[in-house]
């Protein structure tokens, strides 16, 4: 009965599982800060996605750790590049048919200062610059979606990246990909431990100047419907269980299918508590899912997208 009258539902097919892929053969390297959670050479994450498969999840979301970094991030748009050689190889898996694959579109993975853009440099000041960013943005979102990306997600937060995302796709054929935009990303503490994964912390600075500001709702959704406006198919809010209130009220006012980020921090912050007994895992884990989906996600990105749906 009480599954019957269950108001949110909450199921595999809602889970997008984060895959972080680098160079090598072989190579399942743990990452200190998240458990159970691996940097993967491409052999590596063909097996992730096979057990996605299985389990029913409904997609993945690939983020690339490049073996050399450069001042532009050209690993973001190479042909070759570490993230545009695992679509192709996971796409060539049968397994992937039943599930969505989701690009990164961002710099900091590729660039060597690990900002989200282009940095202009006066001694000890910076300047992320936003329009040559975005150029280089839209170039590394047509590259990944001709490897084989079914929907590309900028999470950069970049002015206008999406419109010139939308003209770079269209002019290469791929008009029928989607851009799903981390279109509120606020700046938060909570990143902490995907930096490590991703080998992608700032090595001046922080991200302020271009993510938002943790007290700014009402500013949240002005950036939400400038993206819509640029050609958005789809949002995604991040971070998401310190955020509930802001996916609430995006879902009140946008009809876009919209997704949440429950990210790295928030998992580690619960895998903490799990080690010292403090919280049942599997009851917080879902718990935790139920809520945002509550407030509104149609989906969600998580780190535990596999314990989830092999739960529920």
């Amino acid at each position: 009965m009480r599954s019957l009258v269950r108001e949110t539902q909450l199921q595999p097919r809602a889970l997008i599982y984060p895959l972080f892929v680098c160079e090598g053969e072989g190579l399942r390297r743990e990452i200190s800060s998240m458990p159970g959670v691996y940097n993967l050479s491409i052999d590596e994450a063909l097996k992730e996605v096979e057990v996605c498969a299985a389990l029913g999840i409904g997609g993945i979301l690939l983020f690339g750790i490049p073996a050399e970094k450069d001042e532009q991030g050209s690993g973001a748009w190479a042909s070759d590049g570490i993230v545009q050689r695992a679509l192709r190889a996971i796409k060539a898996l049968p397994a992937s048919k039943s599930l969505v694959t989701i690009a990164d579109v961002c710099l900091c993975e590729y660039t060597s200062h690990g900002h989200c853009g282009l940095v202009a440099r006066d001694g000890e000041h910076f300047e992320v610059e936003n329009d040559s960013s975005v150029a280089l943005l839209a170039k590394a979102a047509a590259s990944l979606a001709a490897a084989g990306a079914d929907i590309v997600a900028p999470s950069d937060m970049m002015d206008g990246r999406i419109a010139a995302m939308r003209s770079a796709l269209d002019a290469a054929g791929k008009h029928n990909t989607p851009i799903l935009s981390y279109a509120s990303k606020f700046a938060s503490a909570f990143y902490g431990p995907f930096r490590d994964a991703a080998d992608s912390a700032p090595q001046f600075g922080d991200r302020r100047t271009y993510q938002m500001d943790g007290a700014n709702l009402r500013e949240a959704m002005r950036e939400i419907e400038q993206d819509i406006a640029e050609g958005a198919d789809m949002l995604l809010m991040k971070p998401a269980m310190p955020y509930l209130d802001v996916i609430r009220e995006a879902r009140n006012r946008f009809d876009l299918p919209m997704g949440a980020y429950q990210v790295s921090g928030e998992y580690s912050m619960l895998h903490a508590a799990f080690q010292r007994g403090w919280l049942e895992p599997e009851r917080a884990m879902l718990e935790s899912l139920l809520s945002i989906r509550r407030a509104g996600a149609d989906f969600i990105v998580t780190y535990f997208a596999k314990d989830a749906a092999k739960a529920l």
